[in-house]
């Protein structure tokens, strides 16, 4: 795929930087998702890092990103708040896949952050978009800082949300390069991925849960609801990271 310096693109005015990501991602979607990441690291800039939740799906590019580049980052972002079972599948993944894993947190603990603001996911949306901005975008954004990251590998997919229908594999946010591999892929692809590598799955599938976030603001999937709105109790999907 020729293209002109990536480098250059982020310099370029915003109509021509999207005239050109527009060009990119019309030939990456033609690509599987192993060439995309292919494509990705030797054309995108160093440094590399690859955000995960460490949630129900998050298997899949995890194997897929090590397998090319074993000691990439792992940014994860730890509200202090996650179900225990997403802790100790972290640390089950760490040892079995030899993960650089790099955590990320608050300044303020939770605990202090009840004391100051009681319990922020309770008072509505704003409420939660103070939580959010406190335990995930602030430690997002130092972690990008931190480790001078140039270019951001993450697992979104359309079929999450609606919210996320318009994304495209490549592009540039915060002038960091974004990269979504499997932005395509539905959860059919995802679980027969899982099982084709024989890959571990977050123990709370088994108990009817299909995204996974703060034990106090995801629920478990059932008929009267869809996959995102089992996320915030339905009054938003997105936390601010990939906003």
């Amino acid at each position: 795929m020729q293209l002109l310096n990536l480098k250059k693109i982020k310099n370029l005015s915003l109509k021509e930087q999207k005239k050109n990501l527009e060009e990119i991602n019309f030939k990456l979607n033609k690509l599987s998702s192993f060439d995309r990441i292919l494509w990705a690291l030797d054309n995108l800039e160093e440094n590399f890092i690859l955000s995960s939740s460490f949630g129900i799906q998050s298997m899949v590019l995890l194997h897929m990103i090590t397998s090319k580049i074993s000691n990439i980052p792992i940014v994860f972002i730890d509200t202090g708040y996650l179900f225990p079972e997403t802790y100790i599948f972290v640390d089950k993944l760490v040892k079995k896949m030899n993960l650089n894993l790099k955590i990320f947190r608050s300044i303020i603990s939770p605990a202090w952050q009840e004391a100051r603001y009681g319990k922020l996911w309770k008072n509505g949306i704003d409420g939660i978009d103070l939580y959010n901005k406190i335990n995930k975008v602030k430690p997002m954004k130092f972690a990008l800082k931190k480790l001078l990251v140039k270019t951001w590998f993450s697992g979104l997919r359309r079929s999450q949300s609606k919210s996320r229908k318009n994304l495209s594999i490549l592009s540039i946010q915060r002038k960091i390069f974004k990269f979504l591999p499997i932005l395509d892929w539905d959860n059919k692809k995802i679980f027969d991925y899982i099982k084709k590598y024989d890959l571990e799955y977050h123990p709370l599938w088994k108990d009817g849960y299909v995204s996974l976030g703060d034990i106090h603001t995801t629920s478990k999937i059932n008929s009267n609801i869809s996959e995102e709105e089992t996320r915030f109790f339905g009054i938003k999907r997105e936390c601010g990271l990939h906003e």
